[in-house]
């Protein structure tokens, strides 16, 4: 491990337990905070998650946002029966053409957002608690030179306290560890919970899919450095687990969002365009299923361009 990333784990890494509520209350003073969950099909977990943050953060969250991206369920009417504020992702900047994936949603929360810091929280956790919001604003509040914080976590797998986060080791890990050394100190760079100024956030452009923890930790390490970079341990997280073949599609386009960093630093030249479908088999019956994903990425610029 690289000694600068020895001297980051020991300042800038901490515990959800090292930031009480009542300890960032007296931090907060007049900054505001946001918390965004874009959901997709998450009535079953994002009430009791919108529930949580309100009943237990009151004071030190402005406000809760919903993104719903395209649900098919009740996800919207769940949410605002909470007490979150619901937009429907497509309705948000209408003049724009929509793009598919999660960073469409994340992306879009900072036009109908106001909070100086961004929380953002996936809406399928299991078990849901205060804390997962509370740690991440810990280092921002604290330190005015942190512009960005990333939760890590223990990820249970089929009753066993650790095992998932497979895509991060299998993918995210190695093309770190080869490329970006200097990040090679985040537990969980996969992870859907972290938090930021929104000075930086809307510095920085965000990949639509699923490559988009990984483009925001690549760009804001070029736009601030690492200091400026945080993660807290927040616990363990409970989540449902995707089948094989749909991890790998994430895979990928983590791997072509990969590829996009660095070809834009230069470390890359393509001799080809990367393919973007994706070619997936399955046993059916006596033979093989052949199967063909689109999985294609796109990319927002930085809101602050508009």
């Amino acid at each position: 491990m690289l000694p600068a990333v020895e001297a980051w784990l020991t300042s800038r890494t901490s515990s959800a337990g090292d930031w009480p509520p009542a300890r960032l209350l007296e931090l907060k003073q007049d900054t505001t905070v946001s918390v965004v969950l874009p959901a997709r099909d998450e009535r079953e977990t994002v009430g009791e998650i919108v529930r949580v943050v309100l009943d237990e953060l009151a004071g030190l969250v402005d406000e809760v946002v919903v993104i719903d991206s395209r649900s098919a369920d009740d996800t919207a009417v769940v949410a605002a029966e909470a007490g979150a504020a619901v937009f429907a992702q497509d309705e948000i900047l209408p003049g724009l053409k929509p793009l598919d994936g999660k960073g469409e949603a994340l992306w879009k929360s900072l036009a109908v957002t106001s909070g100086d810091l961004v929380v953002f929280v996936d809406a399928d956790i299991r078990k849901f608690r205060a804390e997962f919001v509370s740690g991440l604003l810990g280092p921002l509040l604290d330190d005015p030179s942190v512009v960005y914080v990333k939760g890590c976590y223990d990820r249970p797998l089929d009753g066993a306290p650790t095992g998932g986060g497979r895509v991060t080791e299998l993918v995210a890990r190695p093309l770190i560890n080869l490329h970006w050394p200097l990040l090679s100190g985040f537990i969980q760079p996969l992870s859907g919970e972290y938090a930021g100024r929104r000075s930086a956030l809307e510095r920085v452009p965000f990949i639509s899919g699923y490559g988009v923890e990984l483009g925001l930790l690549v760009d804001l390490l070029d736009l601030a450095g690492l200091d400026a970079l945080a993660q807290v341990d927040l616990g363990s997280r409970a989540h449902s687990h995707q089948s094989t073949e749909a991890l790998g599609g994430m895979a990928a386009q983590i791997m072509l969002a990969a590829w996009s960093r660095l070809e834009r630093q230069g470390k890359m030249v393509a001799v080809e365009e990367p393919a973007t479908r994706l070619t997936q088999f399955r046993r059916a019956g006596s033979g093989h299923e052949l199967r063909i994903r689109d999985i294609s990425i796109a990319e927002r610029p930085p809101m602050l361009s508009l």
